[in-house]
């Protein structure tokens, strides 16, 4: 899959809110190595330290973990969506009033919930034929994209919450 996910060119990055994020590396990579990487912080922080916040008004470890939950589940259904309907119109969410909901969930409980819908979305995107990269769905408030570009909106959107992550666990060191 590396080699034709690198063949396929040609979408908008700024399509992506998260492209900033993710750079030049492979989306593929890091949403594979995303749930590892959670695992580790999360253990580094330990039950109180995924209590802790960026700072006052942010999300602590644990909602951040919640909101990656929530997050893989919308992308579950955005991505078979995208393959299963021609022109899908995306849904949005609103992800503070989702949050309000969060005391009720626990880090680890977030992070199985994460861990086990990431390994399947990525048995998904790793079955793929390179074609299924240019279909195209829309976002309301972004416009046209391909199913490459949720792909990697769901890297940079990784990427962006495990600084998060990294900066409370260093913090917490």
């Amino acid at each position: 899959m590396d080699i034709a996910w690198r063949r396929f060119k040609g979408y908008d990055r700024s399509m992506n809110p998260y492209a900033s994020h993710l750079g030049n590396q492979d989306p593929l990579q890091v949403i594979a190595a995303t749930p590892a990487r959670l695992h580790h912080l999360t253990t580094e922080l330990g039950p109180q330290g995924t209590e802790r916040a960026l700072a006052p008004g942010k999300w602590s470890a644990r909602q951040i973990l919640c909101h990656l939950a929530d997050c893989e589940l919308v992308f579950a259904f955005r991505l078979r969506q995208a393959l299963a309907e021609d022109h899908h119109v995306i849904q949005p969410f609103d992800q503070d009033a989702w949050a309000k909901n969060y005391a009720a969930y626990s880090a680890s409980d977030a992070l199985g919930l994460f861990s086990a819908a990431r390994l399947w979305n990525c048995a998904l995107i790793n079955s793929l034929d390179p074609k299924a990269f240019a279909r195209t769905v829309t976002h309301p408030e972004r416009g046209t994209m391909t199913f490459r570009t949720l792909v990697e909106t769901m890297a940079g959107h990784d990427i962006n919450h495990l600084r998060q992550m990294e900066t409370l666990a260093a913090r917490a060191a």
